[in-house]
């Protein structure tokens, strides 16, 4: 009896194999997760917040549904066809003095400005003479201090404040706007700037692109072919813009292009040219100085793809009968797209975002979309548009993947 009793417990105590081995697996996966663990921490806090703040502020803004809650609510079943009534200018009043007190007219007037340009002093002086008013009828009286209360398009501009989401950044990023009806129409040929801004972003980053792939490809050929003694050191010069920042690089190119520079030096010395050209703050100079910054981003992934290319390949072709060139086209060639497909596309990604360089090297007409995210954050503090544009430089930046990777196949890219 005792020994079925201990048997019995001893095969209760015995696991099967499988269970051991989902255990094993199972704290396999917990190790590797917890080695992980701090690089997803900080992509989501440094990568995915962000970029989830910047998509949500180019749609959302509460500032007058906040500080203009009378007036918002008055004017939810305006038409918009007539100016208000009576008791909306009643609550305008009421919420302007209100945030005369608060010192909250500042936000207001400036919120109103983003839609009015040149509103944001008269919003400001009605709050002011408003304070000295001790009661209404205030339609007359805000339509004499100030004409915009009299106009249909500042009472668009409030209705439509009085949701916390809004059009408007995504709408002024791509040219268009709110006319006094609250219909989308095309902005003005004045203020009709951003697509023209985006195509020529798009348009130096496929130039650069473009002229980084021309000269990284020899360049990564004749690295691959040497021996290696003499590629490490020639790598060395390639590499040269890694060890130095692109601050100093960029000055470094301002010093090179300008009227009294080295270049305009040697050429005028060579009788090429009898004047200066004018080479810096120009698209030329812009490209220039990009394509020199940007260089090793496209070599290197094609480098680490022509080191791995076997020589017995274009070896073979030519013992079939195939000559140098068509050896190479056909057979060498095609092996090398995975990496010329991985540096052009980082390459293209990386100049979208260019800033300093544009800046610096570039005039008014080469200035990229990064320049324009820049002032809009620093000078004009006006987040909505500095998110509206990188919400839509990112977007396009997704979409141009995604075709990417519907032609080539993000499998295909070879990094090293």
């Amino acid at each position: 009896m005792a020994l079925t009793m201990g048997s019995m417990s001893g095969s209760t105590v015995q696991l099967p194999l499988r269970t051991k081995l989902q255990r094993v697996e199972r704290r396999r996966k917990l190790r590797a997760f917890a080695l992980v663990l701090p690089l997803l921490l900080f992509i989501l806090i440094t990568f995915v917040l962000p970029l989830s703040r910047m998509m949500r502020s180019a749609i959302h803004d509460d500032t007058l549904s906040l500080l203009m809650p009378r007036t918002t609510a008055a004017l939810r079943d305006w038409d918009g066809k007539e100016l208000p009534e009576e008791r909306v200018y009643d609550a305008l009043a009421k919420d302007l003095k209100r945030a005369w007190m608060e010192k909250t007219v500042g936000k207001v007037s400036l919120r109103v400005n983003y839609e009015l340009p040149g509103a944001a002093s008269q919003v400001k002086s009605s709050a002011r003479k408003l304070s000295g008013l001790s009661g209404g009828p205030y339609k007359a009286a805000l339509i004499g201090i100030s004409p915009l209360w009299g106009e249909r398009d500042v009472w668009g501009v409030l209705k439509r404040g009085g949701s916390s989401y809004t059009g408007f950044y995504l709408l002024r990023s791509i040219d268009f706007e709110y006319n006094a009806n609250s219909r989308i129409v095309a902005s003005p040929g004045e203020k009709a700037i951003f697509r023209d801004v985006f195509l020529r972003t798009l348009m130096i980053s496929i130039t650069v692109t473009a002229a980084t792939l021309l000269l990284g490809f020899p360049v990564a050929y004749l690295l691959a072919k040497l021996p290696p003694s003499t590629s490490n050191l020639l790598m060395i010069v390639v590499l040269l813009p890694f060890w130095v920042s692109v601050l100093l690089l960029t000055t470094a190119w301002v010093v090179l292009l300008q009227d009294n520079g080295v270049i305009n030096g040697i050429l005028m010395s060579l009788h090429i040219l009898s004047e200066p050209a004018k080479l810096l703050y120009s698209r030329f100079g812009t490209v220039l100085a990009m394509t020199h910054i940007q260089l090793p981003f496209t070599l290197l992934p094609i480098y680490s793809v022509m080191k791995s290319i076997s020589p017995s390949h274009v070896r073979a072709a030519r013992s079939l009968g195939a000559g140098p060139f068509y050896a190479f086209w056909k057979v060498y060639f095609p092996q090398t797209l995975p990496g010329i497909a991985a540096g052009c596309l980082l390459t293209f990604i990386l100049c979208l975002g260019y800033y300093i360089t544009p800046a610096l090297v570039g005039g008014p007409g080469d200035q990229m979309i990064s320049n324009f995210v820049a002032a809009y954050t620093n000078q004009q503090l006006n987040w909505g548009m500095a998110s509206a544009l990188g919400a839509i430089l990112l977007t396009a930046t997704l979409l141009l993947y995604i075709v990417f990777n519907k032609l080539v196949g993000a499998d295909r890219i070879k990094i090293g």
